[in-house]
Parts: C-alpha cells; sequence; structure tokens
C-alpha cells in the first residue's frame, strides 16, 4: 500500500516510515499550502492513503463523495 502524509504529520516519523522502506510521500514537501481537497485528488490520482491529524477528511469522504484508497485520521491523546 503506498501512503500520503498530510502536512499535519510530522516530518520525522515520516522520515522513520520511508526509511523502513514504506512507499509514502508528504504533502509538505510534495504540494506545501495547498487545499484538502487538492491532498484528496493527489492521494487519489497516485492511489495512496492519506496519513492525517484532520478530521476534516471524513467529511471530504462521507459529505463530498472523495473515494481515496484510505485515510488513516490519528489523534493525539
Amino acid at each position: 500500500m503506498k501512503f500520503l502524509a498530510n502536512e499535519n504529520f510530522p516530518l520525522k516519523s515520516f522520515r522513520i516510515l520511508q526509511d523502513k522502506g514504506y512507499d509514502i510521500k508528504h504533502i509538505g514537501l510534495e504540494l506545501p499550502s495547498v487545499t484538502d481537497e487538492e491532498v484528496m485528488a493527489f492521494a487519489i490520482e497516485e492511489g495512496r492513503a492519506i496519513i492525517t491529524f484532520d478530521s476534516d477528511y471524513g467529511e471530504l469522504v462521507y459529505k463530498h463523495g472523495y473515494k481515496p484508497p484510505g485515510v488513516i485520521y490519528l489523534r493525539w491523546k
């Protein structure tokens, strides 16, 4: 599976996953400061599951019909 780390995903964590061999891109390095809709379009075009701390992606999927390969929503406790 391919992944797309959202801009709010820590670069250090991104590098760890990258170093472990995961196919992952970071939106902050690829397309900094784009909208959530543009992130979603990029993920769909490249077949990447989004890793994010932003709950707005659930709304984009359920209310607006975007169909990325997946959204991994993380929360700090």
